[in-house]
Formats: C-alpha cells, structure tokens, sequence
C-alpha cells in the first residue's frame, strides 16, 4: 500500500490558482497510488459452487457517508448477497473499510486528489473472489473546464475455475466532456477488456444513453430500462459479456440510498453459460 501525505489548506489553494479551474491533481502514473486488501481466507469457499454472479455498482459521493453505506449494505436484500462491488467517488480509507465490513478483498486507485475535499477521488473493485491481477486506466478527454482526468479500475477475478475481468469507472460529466467524448471513453474501457471472454463493466457513466457503445460490442445491458438512479436521471449501469442474463430478477435499483449518496445503487445478476 502507498500512503500520501495530505496537503494543508494553503498549499491547496495556491495549487488552484496555479491551476485555473483545476478541480484537483491527477495520478497520471498508471502504477498508482494503489491500495489493495486481499480477499479474507475462506470467503469465496463459502459461497460453494458458483453458477452465477451478483454484481453491485456504487456512486458514494465523494465517499462522504461511508458508515451509511456500510448500513445500506448490511440492510437492503439486493445488496447483501453481492459477489462483486462497484465504488466510484471513493477514497483508500472509505473503500478499505467497505471492503472491511462485507468480508471481501479490494483494489482501489484514485484519479485525483480533489482540492474541495482534500481526499482522493477514484474508483474501487471489491470481490469475494481472488484478484489475480489489476490495473489503472486513464481515459481519453480530460474536462474541458477543469482538465483533469477520469479513470477506470480494473480487476481479474479469479471465480471458481473461471476468470473475471472487472471495471469500475466514472465517465465524464455533462460539464466535463460531451456525449461522444463519453462514449470513446467507454470504447477505451471496452478496448482493454476485448482480449477477456468474461467481463463485467459498470459504475457511473454520467449518461442515459452510452450503453449503446456496449451494445454493439456486444454486451449485455441489464440496467438499461431501470428507475432513475440520480435526480438528472438513469447515470449508473452495468453491463456484462460471457454472462447470460436470468429470465427473472436480472437487475435492479435500489429506491432509497438512505441518506448514503446522491446516486441509487444498480445491481445485476450474471449466469456463467
């Protein structure tokens, strides 16, 4: 594990206006900062046989309520019995104890370290499962006003006999990038996964429609006709390749975050064929 020094209020301020309309300073390096907890002795052998995955995606904003989430976890059906979560807006010690709490190993790289809350901002992958191997991907289209970065978290899992490539990513805002620009950052996310026969891709995409890009690459969209999962609409969704869909109870949203985030947590359900 990396451990970063924070900044003091004053060297932050000077590094803003040094930066314009910087929100914060990017990680180019794709090496981290990386923080990653192995996944507990025994958690994945005691789901037994594995035929199916239950995936979890996660805006916590800015990792703020964590002790809520930790609470809407343990709470909401939907989300208990997850194989595999999603965290977007998080920092390494939010995602550390999530990861804590549900009993399962992670791997967290942030994409900045945010002026406003002086805490790292990026993407996780939890897993009941082993992570064999992970990766940090910088995106194409930095904000067009604040010129940072987005990312995605990566992770193979190891899933009984079978691996998993999984990603977790935050795409640009309706402010940050337009619309085209948010689907070649998704088509580089889906470039990286090509080579993976199984793949799960999800978090918040800050965008109704993007998932068509996932579409003709042939991916399943299980979340595409859910509620609203934020006030300006459906932003969140997941999206799976080499995982059949179940006839019933695919996916869902859950209705009342609880106080956790802005953003509704958005589940699905993969089958291995």
């Amino acid at each position: 594990m990396r451990v970063r020094r924070g900044f003091s209020g004053a060297a932050a301020l000077a590094l803003l206006l040094l930066g314009g309309c910087r929100v914060g300073i990017d990680y180019p390096d794709l090496r981290g900062p990386r923080y990653a907890g192995p996944t507990p002795a025994g958690a994945s052998a005691a789901r037994g046989v594995v035929d199916r995955l239950r995936i979890v995606s996660f805006n916590i904003q800015y990792a703020r309520h964590v002790d809520r989430a930790i609470a809407l976890f343990a709470s909401e059906p939907a989300l208990r019995g997850a194989d595999v979560v999603l965290l977007q807006e998080m920092d390494a010690d939010g995602t550390r104890r999530i990861a804590e709490a549900l009993g399962m190993g992670y791997v967290y790289y942030p994409a900045i370290l945010r002026f406003g809350t002086r805490r790292d901002f990026g993407n996780a992958v939890l897993s009941r499962w082993p992570i064999e191997a992970d990766a940090k991907l910088v995106l194409p289209h930095p904000s067009r006003y604040s010129h940072n970065q987005r990312i995605a978290t990566a992770a193979t899992l190891r899933v009984g006999g079978e691996r998993v490539r999984v990603y977790s990513t935050h795409l640009g805002t309706f402010a940050d990038v337009s619309a085209g620009q948010r689907r070649d950052q998704l088509r580089a996310v889906l470039a990286d996964a090509a080579a993976y026969p199984r793949v799960v891709v999800g978090g918040d995409l800050n965008d109704h429609d993007v998932g068509q890009v996932a579409l003709e690459a042939g991916y399943a969209w299980p979340t595409r006709r859910e509620p609203p999962t934020h006030r300006l609409g459906r932003l969140d969704h997941l999206f799976l390749k080499g995982l059949a869909l179940p006839d019933t109870a695919a996916s869902g949203t859950v209705p009342d975050a609880r106080g956790a985030s802005d953003h509704h947590p958005v589940w699905a359900v993969g089958l291995f064929r």
